[in-house]
């Protein structure tokens, strides 16, 4: 038999440094303010999300909060944070859990992360929390305890599904069910958290009957709707928890068969960087995901109709920024210190319009909006053991102030376009005219208006004609350029800049 000279406690609330429990002499309760009580959930239709890691976002959750202003004046409404569980290293991306219950020391104590949500909910972001329920690391104490005393049967571990990344969790386990249930119900309750990105899914998928992670989203959707005091989630058209799943080998099925209302999908994101690069139907392709082409808009669970939608985004913490897709500044022999060059920034310009008037829920990765562009390596311990702290800088340049007053345009444009959130999307994929010149042009629609955006993404302008399908005054919402009347079934010339687009509305 193995030895066991201390274990970290399981369900702790508080962490010291590392692989350490802690607990808090003379604890009170945090208060939390007036605003929070009246505070509402966003619908999930209406969500535009900012994906951000507390360490490279703030240093801390006091850093955090002093930024949240900015966001607020960014316009997005949703604040997706990066797993803020307790982990044993100082520097770690955190999607290796020891504890669940707690904020990790790094970022600060219960009160602080309960004050950052308390202040995001007054600058009207919703805050949602990156969970990994389906491994964890070799120190969570039922895989450490259990290895070291040698035994041969773990109530919690143990082969389930996929099984990447290492030791898993057995949700053929009650105690396991029962432990990561337990833990979505403590967050809601005591961090006044709005919902959950579920990590890997394919670690603990086992169908729609199964017991692991479909039967967690059930029950927690459940114990929300069933719960009074959560009145932040209760709206007469649906109960507004928002429950993400990082399914990206079945994005389409989780939707349906789930209570999970959005999920991570990497089809635009690999359709953008195809185009990039010139691949064969790539711009149709694009066309067709930005119209999230296979994914259902509602689905019928147990009577009821719960909204479903999948993100759309072209960066995030997994890849490396998107400027690098357009060539590397190569002046420093070590890959984890290659960049993406900042000369080439205005080539993101007709991808962000593409995002954010796109079908779907539209999420930016931290610094997106002012052109980060730090490379990240495909593998090695060098993706996320190496703190990238945002060059706020970059928003004071040109490139910055270029990409973030477009950015804040655009992101203005969609809350405050209703056909952008909730209308029909229809891709005009006609080769000769439109793809083949490299122009991508769509519409999105609702009986009130319409909404017809064009993107170039050549170095050249274009000149494009376009029978239109309805009756309106045209108003172009970039820059007020090029605005006209247009009748059905009149064909009009469009002009569209290079690298850039134009966004055309008539309501």
């Amino acid at each position: 038999m193995g030895v066991l000279d201390w274990i970290i406690d399981p369900f702790a609330r508080e962490y010291a440094t590392g692989k350490l429990s802690a607990f808090t002499l003379g604890f009170v309760p945090y208060v939390w303010s007036t605003e929070e009580n009246a505070w509402k959930t966003p619908a999930v239709q209406d969500l535009i999300l900012y994906e951000l890691n507390l360490a490279e976002f703030g240093g801390s959750l006091q850093g955090a909060i002093d930024r949240l202003a900015y966001l607020a004046d960014l316009g997005v409404n949703a604040i997706s944070v990066m797993p803020v569980s307790n982990v044993s290293l100082d520097v770690d991306w955190g999607y290796l859990p020891i504890g669940y219950f707690g904020v990790d020391e790094r970022f600060g104590r219960r009160d602080d992360f309960q004050r950052f949500v308390d202040a995001a909910h007054q600058h009207g972001l919703a805050v949602i929390a990156d969970v990994v329920y389906g491994h964890a690391s070799a120190d969570f104490p039922y895989a450490d305890l259990y290895h070291r005393l040698q035994y041969d049967e773990n109530p919690f571990m143990g082969p389930f599904a996929k099984d990447y990344f290492g030791i898993s969790t057995d949700f053929n386990r009650a105690l396991t069910r029962d432990f990561f249930y337990s833990v979505n119900t403590h967050w809601l309750n005591t961090y006044h958290i709005d919902g959950f990105r579920y990590d890997c899914v394919p670690n603990y998928w086992d169908g729609a009957m199964g017991v692991g992670y479909a039967n967690l989203v059930f029950n927690t959707y459940e114990y929300v709707k069933t719960t009074i005091s959560l009145t932040r989630f209760h709206a007469s058209d649906s109960v507004r928890l928002v429950q993400i799943a990082e399914q990206l080998e079945a994005p389409e099925e989780i939707l349906e068969k789930t209570y999970s209302n959005a999920t991570w999908q990497n089809n635009t994101f690999g359709a953008a960087t195809a185009c990039v690069h010139g691949a064969a139907g790539a711009i149709e392709n694009f066309g067709h995901r930005l119209g999230a082409l296979g994914y259902i808009e509602y689905a019928s669970q147990n009577g009821e109709a719960l909204p479903k939608a999948p993100l759309q985004y072209i960066e995030n913490h997994d890849h490396s920024r998107f400027l690098c897709e357009f060539g590397l500044d190569q002046r420093d022999w070590n890959p984890l210190f290659m960049e993406g060059s900042r000369a080439n920034w205005y080539r993101l310009q007709p991808y962000l319009i593409a995002l954010l008037t796109a079908k779907g829920l539209p999420m930016l990765w931290q610094g997106q909006e002012f052109g980060e562009n730090y490379f990240i390596p495909e593998g090695g311990l060098g993706r996320v053991l190496l703190l990238r702290p945002l060059r706020w800088d970059y928003f004071y340049d040109t490139p910055g102030k270029n990409l973030v007053t477009l950015t804040r345009n655009l992101v203005s444009l969609r809350k405050n376009c209703p056909e952008l959130r909730h209308g029909s999307h229809y891709f005009y994929s006609d080769y000769e005219r439109y793809l083949s010149r490299g122009i991508l042009l769509f519409h999105r629609k609702t009986d009130d208006a319409m909404s017809l955006i064009a993107l170039n993404f050549t170095d050249a302008e274009q000149a494009v004609p376009l029978r239109f399908s309805r009756t309106g005054s045209y108003r172009e919402q970039l820059h007020g350029q090029d605005n006209f009347v247009a009748t059905e079934g009149e064909e009009r010339w469009l002009s569209v800049p290079s690298n850039y687009g134009r966004f055309w509305r008539s309501a």
